[in-house]
């Protein structure tokens, strides 16, 4: 079975976070707000990997009971 749609969508939504995150601090013209935003994009980039992780264990409890 494929990753569940609200996990899916989820990790989606932090990796389009991360990636504006990103874009933001080096657009940043002071150095507090490009490390702000650079705080944001490491934080959905802890949260995308933590989904990466549910989804893996979805798959794994599907496998496990087929």
């Amino acid at each position: 079975m494929d990753d569940s749609p609200k996990t899916e969508e989820l990790r989606l939504s932090q990796l389009r976070r991360e990636s504006a995150e990103r874009k933001e601090a080096e657009r940043s013209e002071s150095e507090p707000e490009a490390e702000q935003h650079a705080r944001r994009a490491d934080k959905a980039d802890y949260l995308r990997r933590k989904l990466e992780e549910r989804a893996e264990a979805e798959r794994r409890a599907e496998a496990e009971q087929d």
